[in-house]
């Protein structure tokens, strides 16, 4: 009898151990994944986008209001078109002045996801690539297009915008860069907040004025505890708004939402 329960004992034992050996296994594989693919995105943003922080430095008004193509060419320090000859999926750059995001931005043709855990080089990547779905179009002339990325517990991918989460940091960086091959777009950050975890584009039928209107309610009175807004923003049906999607912190259901409204449209040389 007492053989026999050392036995059960013995094997629980080895049960145990097995799991952590996994668990353990797994959490390195993580850590070892994630630092090679931040180094590669250290390398690819030193490469390609290399000047970028010093040409938008600045949290000033990007000027003339308008959304129409500025006839003046604006500087493009992000080598879009390179990247997209290695990886026809990359399609543009998003940068926030302050933040960590400084980062390619993919679209998959054969599967929404696919960039949720893969890298440009499509390979397997724990923290995956900033993306979005093939709801959006890749010229971000929809109403509201949205770009999803990891809230990485290093800093990575996503993980700063919730900075914005902080009243003062909201209130001292206010816009956000988008670059494709020949055009600068500059969005003015209109707020911060904590959202529900439904699918935004599926949800809602942004053709209709009426829903449109009511989400751009939604970005100026967010029905959340944890929101940050400009309150000297207004909305209408002719603008352009990118919707940037991340987990919460601690996780959790629920997604943290940075929100922002095109102001500048220009063509790069």
């Amino acid at each position: 009898m007492k053989r026999g329960k050392n036995k059960a004992v013995i094997a629980i034992i080895v049960i145990l151990a097995l799991i952590f050996a996994g668990a353990a296994g797994f959490i390195i594989f993580k850590l070892v994944n994630g630092a090679a693919a931040n180094d590669r995105y250290d390398k690819i943003a030193s490469s390609y986008a290399s000047n970028l922080s010093e040409t938008e430095g600045s949290q000033q008004s990007p000027g003339s209001q308008s959304t129409e193509a500025s006839s003046k060419l604006a500087e493009n320090p992000v080598n879009v078109a390179e990247l997209h000859a290695q990886n026809p999926d990359i399609y543009s750059w998003i940068y926030i002045p302050e933040t960590n995001v400084n980062y390619p931005v993919a679209q998959s043709d054969a599967d929404d996801n696919f960039y949720l855990d893969h890298d440009i080089y499509k390979g397997y990547s724990f923290p995956g690539t900033i993306y979005s779905q093939s709801c959006n179009k890749k010229d971000y002339s929809d109403r509201v297009t949205v770009l999803y990325g990891h809230n990485m517990l290093d800093g990575s991918m996503f993980a700063t915008l919730h900075r914005f989460s902080d009243q003062q940091f909201f209130n001292e960086n206010r816009y956000m860069y988008v670059y494709t091959e020949n055009r600068k777009l500059t969005y003015e950050i209109v707020s911060a907040f904590v959202y529900d975890d439904r699918h935004i584009m599926n949800s809602f039928n942004f053709l209709d004025d009426a829903v449109y209107a009511e989400w751009q309610q939604e970005a100026l009175n967010p029905r959340s505890v944890s929101s940050n807004v400009r309150k000297d923003i207004q909305l209408t049906k002719n603008d352009k708004m990118l919707v940037l999607s991340t987990c919460l912190n601690g996780g959790g259901e629920g997604r943290y939402l940075v929100q922002g409204v095109l102001r500048k449209d220009e063509q790069t040389g």
